[in-house]
């Protein structure tokens, strides 16, 4: 705040307030007061990390009227302190990155004391941690998108197993997995003798590129028992990855029916399907109350450019956020989105390309695509696809002009076509 003689001050902004360094197994609170005179008094404490003790922390809490807590978000370690403290108090969760103490000054002491002088000057900003059921959710999605990456694992495995056997399977199969390939690796493995190429006739399924010859020459290998045995163990865990994502689908599906017309309104969206709306859903929630507009939530989820410029020179426009979950998500979305023809964003993607390059040209789509996810989920919108050709007509007059000065000065003239 600004004083009368031109001097500056920092205001408080809660009287009563408490930082908690938090640990594996102690939590240190301080907890800051500002008496009648104007003065400020403290008082530390710690606890341990058990249930027990984390209610007596908040009993405390309480009997101090303390109305706000802020801690930083340490890893899982943070969780179990919002879990007693949310319906009690409000909580601010920062970001360790923005609260960094002074050098050579750190103790768990000084931390929590650090943490509570900023919060009650109101120098701290919150995360963003949505309500339980939608941690639930989010949960859910991450458990579902981990199990994934250890399918794909288990698949790339069981391609280096058939590589070291000479079976060159994947040359003749775009995906090994698929119908065609899940009957092959199933008859390689049962058979100890040579396979015909009748035998390879009746496992294929739908159109190939390769003929049923070539598919059994790339058979023919030198697959011994220890191949056999290791591509069995890896297909018995592969398949039940994928009766674990199915159950995790059901429980998905069943926890987020009541917001199904929401799911319906944004599969709509390009490259949105059944589960890209969920895990979209379970990142930001159904409701986006902590978001004021559509450029706050581009970057939270580190999808729009970062600012750093010094003595009027703009510097690295990097994204301070390196990883995200919904950015990971949303950049996926764009892959899909880009190869849907007739779409506003397809066109957008190979617009941006030739002057941005590929990976920059993807996310600023998935940029774009976020933008729009944000309208249809806030203000319950329906998508409206803008066409391929919306760039193209945004400007026409101012395009028609500019073309037609380039036709004379090649000794040309533009005429409309009449109707």
């Amino acid at each position: 705040m600004v004083q009368k003689n031109g001097s500056t001050s920092v205001s408080v902004c809660h009287p009563v307030c408490c930082g908690l360094d938090i640990h594996k197994d102690l939590i240190v609170a301080c907890l800051i007061k500002e008496k009648a005179d104007g003065t400020e008094w403290s008082e530390l404490r710690e606890f341990r990390a058990f249930r027990e003790d984390l209610i007596k922390m908040r009993d405390w809490l309480v009997e101090q009227a303390c109305p706000i807590v802020a801690m930083e978000s340490t890893g899982i370690y943070w969780r179990p302190v919002y879990n007693i403290l949310e319906e009690t108090v409000q909580v601010i969760l920062v970001n360790a990155r923005h609260v960094k103490n002074v050098p050579g000054r750190k103790t768990d002491m000084a931390d929590s004391k650090w943490l509570a002088g900023l919060l009650r000057h109101g120098l701290l900003q919150g995360s963003f941690i949505p309500p339980a059921h939608v941690r639930d959710w989010r949960d859910l999605m991450r458990m579902r998108r981990g199990l994934i990456e250890h399918a794909g694992d288990y698949k790339r495995r069981i391609h280096k197993v058939l590589e070291s056997a000479n079976v060159k399977l994947g040359s003749v199969l775009v995906n090994i997995f698929g119908a065609t390939g899940r009957r092959l690796l199933d008859l390689l493995m049962e058979r100890e003798t040579e396979i015909t190429v009748d035998e390879v006739e009746v496992c294929m399924r739908g159109i190939l590129k390769h003929t049923k010859e070539e598919i059994w020459e790339a058979l023919q290998g030198n697959i011994r028992d220890q191949h056999r045995y290791m591509v069995r163990k890896y297909l018995q865990l592969l398949d039940s990855i994928e009766r674990e994502i199915a159950d995790l689908d059901n429980q998905v599906q069943a926890l987020m029916t009541p917001y199904n017309p929401l799911i319906l309104r944004l599969k709509a969206m390009p490259g949105i399907g059944d589960t890209a709306a969920c895990q979209i859903l379970a990142e930001i929630g159904h409701t986006l109350e902590q978001f004021p507009s559509s450029a706050a939530l581009a970057s939270w989820a580190g999808l729009c450019p970062g600012n750093n410029q010094s003595a009027g020179k703009r510097r690295s426009g990097k994204s301070p956020v390196r990883r995200h979950y919904l950015k990971k998500i949303m950049v996926e979305v764009a892959w899909a989105a880009i190869r849907k023809k007739g779409s506003y964003y397809r066109d957008k993607f190979y617009r941006l390309r030739v002057r941005l390059g590929p990976r920059k040209a993807l996310v600023a789509v998935a940029h774009r695509l976020l933008n729009a996810v944000y309208h249809v989920i806030k203000e319950e919108k329906e998508f409206r696809d803008l066409g391929e050709n919306y760039l193209l007509l945004r400007n026409q007059s101012r395009k028609l002009s500019a073309l037609k000065r380039q036709a004379k000065l090649l000794g040309y003239e533009l005429n409309p076509i009449a109707e």
